[in-house]
């Protein structure tokens, strides 16, 4: 049956199912390790998933960087800090992600001037823009600045699966090296033309041609871009394909919180968040999608949630009532970023959207228990929650 409600449709968020699902897991893990007076990062160290560990479904892992975010939250200097004063606590949590490949095209062509014109589908929601650019230019070896991404539709473009999946760089991003593959053998069919030699006798280094019979002969990008009305026309490079190779992503995160028993208020205190990127394109988005999704993980854990009063209306419909956390809510999150190349992609990458907003929640209700002693087993652990089971405790 079509049933009509009061309440909001259903859309997909970061990793949807899996903060929930880590949310269970992290925190029986801690328990475990509670009962059986273990380290919660050590055990965590000596039983993360590694190559060839097969996964629920059957598939084995290939090469992924579970143990390396763990380590590296073991080396971090938030983990070998003490915490100390009354009612605050540490808590630690691992996560995972997939990473979808599907459809994905681009065009790009080469400008008399040098320039590249960079046209892809995918919907730029997290700087992926920026992310192909770099790999275009990486394949052809040019200045990221002469590379210009566009976002262009179906009636420019073939088709694009969605943004989503934590895929684009990954998936978008093969294509975008396959087209630049496609130009620089262009480009080297070009000069064999204007040096009258064998396709093969032609390099193509540093983003510049050169004969290997005679070293004299030499073109570079931008004077190969200037030949292409007298070597055969505009040089363009394209790809559509279905991604194949990609990697999951895993994460460790470690927080420091501290709770006000009278008022039920959680401050997060400090937060760090290690993550196998991959290969980081462009760190600074990285680093960017990474502090996003622990914010995003903070609001879901301690604040956010619907109210509706005894006629079923939405009591906080507007982002004034509905609390989702601000900078005055979270501290500066720090990242430690880890490089386990995905083997599925030319340049190492993983899709790292989705991956930071997966372990939070655990983590956070691990500190909190530390902090009170007392599991909380639903969210958000709001203040009215944490005053309401202290309570009944005491």
């Amino acid at each position: 049956y079509d049933v009509v409600v009061n309440k909001p449709k259903v859309a997909a968020y970061r990793a949807p199912g899996a903060p929930a699902a880590a949310f269970a897991i992290e925190q029986a893990i801690d328990e475990a390790c509670k009962a059986l007076k273990l380290d919660v990062l050590n055990f965590r160290d000596s039983n993360s998933s590694r190559e060839g560990v097969k996964m629920v479904n059957g598939v084995a892992h290939p090469r992924i960087g579970a143990e390396e975010t763990v380590q590296a939250a073991l080396a971090s200097d938030h983990w070998k800090s003490p915490i100390e004063g009354p009612n605050r606590g540490r808590g630690v949590a691992s996560g995972f992600w997939f990473n979808a490949g599907m459809q994905s095209s681009v065009i790009a062509g080469v400008n008399p001037d040098g320039t590249v014109n960079l046209i892809e589908g995918s919907t730029d929601i997290g700087g992926t823009r920026a992310s192909l650019a770099m790999q275009l230019a990486e394949t052809l070896q040019i200045p990221f600045e002469d590379v210009r991404p566009v976002v262009a539709d179906t009636d420019s473009i073939p088709h694009n699966d969605v943004t989503g999946g934590s895929r684009v760089t990954f998936a978008t991003g093969l294509a975008t090296y396959e087209a630049g593959m496609n130009i620089r053998k262009q480009m080297a069919e070009r000069a064999a033309k204007l040096w009258n030699c064998s396709e093969d006798d032609v390099d193509y280094i540093d983003g510049e041609l050169h004969c290997k019979k005679d070293s004299t002969k030499t073109l570079t990008f931008k004077e190969m871009a200037a030949q292409q009305a007298r070597t055969g026309g505009p040089i363009t490079g394209s790809a559509s394909l279905v991604a194949r190779g990609a990697g999951g992503a895993f994460a460790t995160h470690i927080v420091d919180v501290e709770v006000d028993p009278e008022t039920g208020k959680v401050e997060i205190l400090r937060y760090t968040a290690v993550q196998d990127v991959g290969t980081a394109i462009h760190r600074a988005y990285v680093e960017g999608q990474i502090q996003g999704g622990v914010v995003q993980g903070i609001g879901w854990a301690l604040n956010e949630e619907y109210f509706y009063d005894e006629e079923g209306h939405l009591r906080n419909s507007s982002f004034l009532d509905y609390r989702m956390p601000t900078t005055l809510d979270v501290p500066y999150i720090e990242t430690i970023v880890v490089e386990v190349p995905n083997p599925g992609h030319p340049y190492g990458v993983r899709g790292v959207g989705e991956v930071p907003i997966v372990p939070p929640l655990a983590a956070i209700a691990n500190a909190i228990e530390d902090a009170t002693g007392h599991r909380f087993t639903e969210l958000p652990i709001s203040p009215r929650r944490v005053v309401e089971e202290l309570n009944q405790l005491s």
